[in-house]
Parts: C-alpha cells; structure tokens; sequence
C-alpha cells in the first residue's frame, strides 16, 4: 500500500502553505496519499519541503475515512492498520484554533463543521489551503484564504 515519502506515503486531503514554506492540509489529502490514490504523486509533489498543518480534527478525521472505508467495502481493515500506522508516522503538527469561528465559518459557507476547522486553522495560521474539495476551495477563495495548487 504505502511507504517511503512523507516517512509512510500516505494520501492527504487538504495542505494549507505560506512563504514560510507551512501548509495546511486536508484530510482528504492526506488520504490520497495513504491510500495510494492516482492524485498521490502529484500532492506529495506539491508538499515536499513543506512543513504540514493540520487542523485539530485531522486525526479523527482520517480514523473516520478509515473505517468508513471498511464500511463501504472500498478497503480492508489490514489496509486500514497499515494506513494509520503510516499516518502516525508523517510530520504534521495540529494547529489550535477557535472551535466557535470554525462552526460559524461553516455555518456561513453551508460546509461541514470538520471544514470549517480546515478553514479557521488556514486563517489562524495564515496559511494556503491544498484540498480536493471544490466546495472547500471555493469556500476558501471567498473568505480570502489562498489555494495551493497541485
């Protein structure tokens, strides 16, 4: 399944980046790269020599996908073990954010309170969004958070 780059290969939603060479990722991007997804080489391209954010949500987020995933019969729980093994493994440090401004974000964007946290870590932290979310992206684009392009 996954290892080697970012220390395990795991497939990543969304990456937040600035100048400073940081970025936020989203769960989903995450993901992509744990799960061996076509977009992997392509994200884990677009993230090398950054240092990763996270929102604060982003472990339950991937243990959620993870299992999900089990539940769907999209993959195994062996592919699950390996994909959280690997998670575990990849440099990413979660931001602490105001939970209020991430719901209310949320609210205003008609998003999911998970994405509103991505978006509250991106404007906290002053960071670019890297995301396979459309509705996030543009979500994002209105509230004056730059993309990162992949």
């Amino acid at each position: 399944m996954c290892h080697g780059e970012w220390s395990s290969q795991l497939s990543v939603p969304h990456l937040i980046a600035d100048i400073t060479k940081r970025c936020l990722r989203h769960p989903a991007v995450l993901l992509a790269v744990l799960l061996n997804e076509p977009t992997r080489r392509a994200l884990v391209n677009a993230t090398e020599g950054y240092s990763l954010v996270g929102a604060p949500s982003l472990p339950w987020e991937i243990g959620n996908a993870l299992v999900a995933g089990v539940r769907r019969k999209r993959i195994s729980a062996a592919d699950v073990q390996q994909a959280w093994a690997s998670y575990q493994s990849v440099p990413v440090r979660l931001a602490h954010i105001d939970a209020g401004r991430a719901v209310n974000l949320a609210l205003e964007s008609g998003l999911y309170a998970y994405d509103g946290y991505v978006l509250e870590t991106a404007l906290a932290e002053g960071l670019a969004l890297l995301t396979l979310d459309l509705g996030l992206a543009r979500a994002a684009q209105k509230i004056g958070v730059k993309l990162k392009e992949f």
